[in-house]
């Protein structure tokens, strides 16, 4: 099973690390002729386009930023794709963009997966990324040995765009736990409970989550902000949570002022900023001076 990896960045760039370490080196292509560079003297064979790569695998893995740019690499790639390859979608792009690529597969006889991941660029460097799959379940099995290097967890959730579907709501979770713990760790240190004890507390009750339990030990109170993934990213998502319930017809109200705090906060914090920066500590004594808050 030949594998290709289509976008080497952080991701896809971790991703192509892991599987040359475990024995199935991947073909690397990357629009960035750095990134081609840094894969190449990584020990990567890289073609000299896209469309070259595509046609040379059986499994290609798209490792891009956004819907718009998974259309624009399946626009180039998808004519020379071999019938019965695999197009594996890492991304988190939309449903609807899923669902039809996953339709032009059907007809031309190659299989499109949507296959967004969690867990970041460690994890995808350790193999232990989460990966929520929608799509045809008979072609993810046969991916198994492939995905067991990649991935720690895997659930299939459903038809073409439901693996895209569940990571928007995943990342919408994500979202609100960020700005929600910081509210509450704000709230303890003014009743004079320390954040660190305060934390411990949480994560011992009902309100813990991932959020509580890895991103603020690791990220804000350490004050590292150095996990991989960007504040622009994040918006992206929180917009993307937001157009999928518009066009659903669902109602966010909740969810609302949310959004409302991260789209805000591109006045303090710019789009390559770590996101767990939302939570910085000093943004509490910045709302109390009367300062925009951050979070």
């Amino acid at each position: 099973m030949k594998v290709g990896i289509l976008g080497c960045g952080n991701m896809g760039g971790a991703m192509a690390l892991r599987l040359a370490e475990t024995g199935a080196a991947p073909l690397c292509w990357d629009a960035s002729e750095a990134a081609r560079g840094r894969m190449a003297e990584a020990g990567m064979t890289v073609p000299e386009t896209a469309a070259a790569l595509a046609g040379a695998v059986d499994v290609l893995i798209l490792s891009l930023p956004h819907a718009a740019a998974v259309q624009a690499a399946m626009t180039d790639v998808a004519g020379g794709l071999r019938r019965d390859a695999v197009v594996l979608d890492t991304s988190t792009s939309e449903p609807g963009v899923s669902q039809g690529l996953a339709a032009q597969g059907e007809a031309a006889g190659w299989t499109f997966l949507d296959a967004p991941v969690s867990g970041g660029p460690a994890g995808a460097r350790g193999g232990t990324m989460t990966m929520l799959l929608g799509g045809d379940e008979a072609a993810a099995a046969r991916l198994a040995p492939l995905l067991d290097r990649l991935t720690a967890k895997r659930v299939h959730v459903g038809g073409a765009g439901a693996g895209h579907a569940a990571k928007i709501a995943n990342n919408m979770l994500c979202a609100a736990n960020l700005a929600l713990v910081a509210e509450a760790l704000r709230l303890g240190e003014a009743a004079g409970v320390p954040a660190e004890k305060l934390l411990e507390g949480i994560n011992a009750g009902s309100g813990r989550s991932a959020v509580s339990e890895v991103n603020f030990p690791r990220w804000v109170l350490s004050e590292a902000y150095d996990s991989g993934f960007t504040m622009g990213l994040m918006r992206k998502d929180v917009r993307l949570a937001e157009a999928l319930g518009e066009g659903s017809g669902v109602a966010l109200p909740a969810f609302e002022g949310v959004a409302k705090v991260w789209a805000e906060s591109a006045a303090h914090l710019p789009d390559g900023a770590d996101f767990n920066e939302i939570a910085r500590p000093e943004q509490g004594k910045e709302t109390a001076r009367g300062a925009a808050p951050r979070c």
